[in-house]
């Protein structure tokens, strides 16, 4: 039997490339040395195609497939995904959401607790011998008991929602509209949430609609006691303010898994002990991985059946 052929944009994982090669006649774009020449000869072979949030589909590659009905891309964000041109075009766009709540919350409390409770630089601080010295660290800050605000209150938002309350946290969340199925004191207006909490995190769409959504003025509202924690995307918030606020001590402490212009990141924020950096693992976890890998791969399966 003829395998469909399916184009894949970008570098997805081994086990995925795996998985898709032995159900379809893969053709990797991101090899070809003329890959405009490739699409203008084959585009047509292509009813299909398969992406991640890092490699994204635009509009320009959309008018580049006449062929193309359905993608399927690794990860849940859809910022990098012109969705509505693929919709107005007919054509499906599928991703991979709630496989990777669970690890996402988690990554987002790792934070959380890494950055209060001084993980990082404690650790430093003993391999630096510093302890065996006779140094005394600083003390660090508990969460129990403490607002913890988020913002957005979708999948994942939810998710550590749960989790926050399982460490005595005070749930407080913003996002456009209150919803009448949480308990949780809710905030139409960001800043006074953040001047009402000891921590805020980020968890919502990038894109557009919420670029810079975590202001100068909602940071400062945080404030030197406060703690900032982003897993959504880099550009939810203005990353030169939260450098600024960080160092100044205007802002006490963050935890960061997104950047604005990954993998580049801040070089100011290196040599700070108030940060906790992360390279965007937030569901990098072999377990969620495989399961949104096979996501992808079922997407495809239930298209082409009909489902």
């Amino acid at each position: 039997m003829t395998k469909q052929p399916l184009l894949v944009l970008g570098p997805l994982m081994p086990y995925l490339l795996e998985e898709l090669e032995k159900r379809y006649a893969v053709e990797k774009l991101y090899e070809e040395k003329d890959a405009l020449g490739f699409l203008q000869a084959h585009a047509g072979r292509f009813r299909a195609a398969a992406t991640s949030t890092f490699t994204g589909l635009k509009a320009d590659m959309i008018d580049l497939l006449p062929a193309l009905e359905i993608v399927s891309s690794f990860g849940v964000g859809t910022d990098s995904l012109d969705v509505a041109y693929a919709n107005k075009k007919g054509i499906k766009v599928a991703n991979t959401p709630d496989v990777l709540n669970e690890d996402t919350a988690n990554m987002a409390i790792s934070l959380l607790l890494a950055v209060t409770r001084d993980i990082v630089a404690n650790d430093r601080f003993v391999r630096e011998g510093r302890w065996a010295r006779g140094e005394t660290p600083p003390l660090a800050q508990g969460i129990e008991g403490k607002k913890v605000g988020l913002v957005g209150l979708g999948r994942i938002g939810s998710v550590i929602a749960g989790k926050l309350l399982a460490f005595g946290c005070d749930v407080s969340y913003h996002t456009r509209n209150k919803r009448g199925d949480v308990s949780y004191t809710y905030y139409a207006d960001l800043v006074a949430m953040a001047r009402d909490c000891a921590a805020l995190i980020a968890i919502l769409p990038g894109g557009d609609a919420t670029q810079g959504i975590i202001s100068r003025d909602v940071l400062k509202a945080l404030g030197p006691q406060g703690t900032f924690i982003n897993i959504a995307r880099g550009t939810v918030v203005d990353e030169v303010a939260l450098v600024e606020l960080l160092q100044s001590g205007e802002l006490g402490r963050a935890g960061l898994d997104v950047f604005v212009d990954e993998p580049n990141v801040p070089e100011a924020l290196y040599t700070l002990d108030n940060v906790v950096l992360q390279p965007h693992m937030g569901s990098a976890t072999v377990e969620t991985r495989k399961a949104m890998a096979d996501r992808v791969v079922s997407n495809l399966e239930n298209y082409f059946a009909g489902k």
